[in-house]
């Protein structure tokens, strides 16, 4: 055998304990067994895991926060009518961009897709990008086979176009879409509900992001991808919907228990009479939530799109072929719920140093409006914080937290508890809940012998102080 081929095996072999080595925290225990044997993964998972890279991953998506412009850009030319698909615009955003539905497949069973309708939950984007590629270029492969003659799927990739283009969660009137179900005030929400109606889908996947801070139950672990069966109801009886989804859910948990063991979780079941996840169950479609958390130094969530990928396709050759009918419900039910969420940043042991003021022993707690990445951070918390967690600690001890001069243009705030009718905005105090996180730790109270900076988003070149 060629050595180059030799290398390349091994590579594939190890895929899936490297991605989970690197998820682990160090110090978090290990992972209990379950009761439930959890079933090896289908022998086909590793032929497309290994063929990813150079022949699935749509190129252009490098950066998370993309437009739905860009993203069109990306996905257009994968989109040949001689592939299959079929392309129409079936809406308009508030802001006039277009909504467009996507269609492949000449099978009965109808699937639905649908994703970012949260402006700022990009993975599963990026991953449909790659799930068009690979139904697209590989028209022999058993399973895109088996998906063009058994199922039609329908997507509708990047619900809140204008959220996206300033990549925030809410659509430009501040509503957010996945609490318009019921009421249906959005021409966005509209849009989908009318798509729903229109293909009268079997089974549907609900496709988000959620905060990266999240734990799996009551562990140390942080979630990578979370799952739900959506109840239809307040009591969250199972029907037969449900049923397949739960079947559904144990299939995308079993493809990516080699890569993410202990940091697979289950959102819990409180019915939401707005929510399209509970609705489009109540109206008839086995839905599944995808919820993609967080990997530790996967800033652009690039290890995480794969593994969204591969947990699509999964569950979709699932339906295709019928092989979720009887998978057990505890694969799913025994996932640990979404426990506590995390802060971002921790800068513990320091000694506040502020203008006028006795130097203090002090915590600080920073959260990031994009916590992998570790930008535009604000203050969460300043005191003794000694029992808090934190996704990261900063040891401070024998330094000084020193802040830095306010600047032209940063946010202002009222205070809540001011009386009277000086209401005039005005700048917050350095190193207060809701101020810009800027500061530096300092050798001394003055602020000149500095060991490390934070200017509201941390430098990659120096995430921590050396010393």
């Amino acid at each position: 055998m060629r050595p180059a081929l030799v290398l390349c095996l091994l590579l594939t072999m190890m895929t899936p304990t490297t991605i989970a080595r690197n998820t682990d925290n160090a110090n978090a225990p290990a992972v209990a067994p379950a009761s439930t044997p959890i079933p090896s993964p289908p022998a086909w998972l590793s032929d497309i895991d290994a063929l990813y890279d150079a022949g699935l991953r749509a190129a252009g998506l490098d950066d998370r926060t993309f437009s739905a412009e860009h993203w069109w850009s990306v996905a257009t030319p994968l989109l040949e009518r001689k592939r299959g698909f079929r392309v129409e615009e079936i809406g308009r955003s508030v802001e006039d961009r277009p909504l467009r539905h996507v269609r492949w497949g000449t099978g009965k069973t109808s699937v639905l897709l649908w994703s970012q309708m949260h402006g700022d939950e990009s993975t599963a984007s990026m991953a449909l990008a790659d799930l068009f590629r690979f139904l697209g270029e590989h028209p022999d492969d058993p399973r895109v086979q088996a998906l063009r003659a058994n199922t039609t799927l329908h997507f509708f990739p990047i619900v809140n176009p204008d959220g996206a283009a300033r990549f925030q969660r809410r659509n430009v009137q501040g509503i957010d879409l996945n609490r318009d179900a019921r009421r249906l005030a959005t021409p966005e929400a509209r849009t989908l509900k009318a798509l729903f109606d229109q293909v009268e889908p079997t089974y549907g996947f609900n496709l988000h992001d959620q905060r990266v801070g999240y734990r799996a139950g009551d562990s140390d672990r942080g979630t990578a991808i979370a799952l739900l069966s959506p109840p239809y109801n307040h009591a969250a009886d199972v029907n037969d919907v449900r049923t397949r989804a739960i079947e559904v859910a144990g299939v995308i948990r079993t493809a990516l228990e080699p890569y993410l063991a202990g940091h697979i979780a289950r959102w819990d079941e409180t019915f939401d009479p707005r929510a399209f996840g509970d609705l489009t169950t109540q109206w008839g479609a086995s839905t599944v939530l995808i919820e993609a958390g967080g990997i530790e130094g996967d800033v652009q969530k690039q290890r995480l799109r794969k593994l969204y990928f591969l947990g699509l396709v999964a569950a979709l050759d699932s339906i295709a072929t019928g092989s979720h009918a009887g998978v057990p419900h505890a694969l799913y039910r025994e996932l640990p719920e979404n426990g506590d969420v995390w802060p971002d940043l921790l800068v513990r042991g320091g000694t506040l140093s502020l203008p006028g003021q006795p130097p203090t022993r002090a915590d600080v707690l920073v959260n990031f409006r994009n916590p992998l990445a570790e930008t535009d951070g604000a203050v969460a918390d300043v005191g003794d914080l000694g029992t808090r967690k934190a996704r990261r600690s900063i040891d401070a001890r024998g330094l000084f937290i020193v802040p830095l001069p306010g600047r032209e243009g940063e946010r202002t705030v009222i205070e809540a508890n001011d009386e009277g009718d000086n209401d005039e905005p005005r700048s917050p105090l350095p190193l207060t809940p809701g101020a810009s996180a800027r500061f530096v730790l300092s050798r001394d109270p003055q602020g000149r012998d500095v060991v490390w900076t934070l200017d509201g988003s941390v430098d990659p070149g120096t995430p921590s102080p050396a010393h």
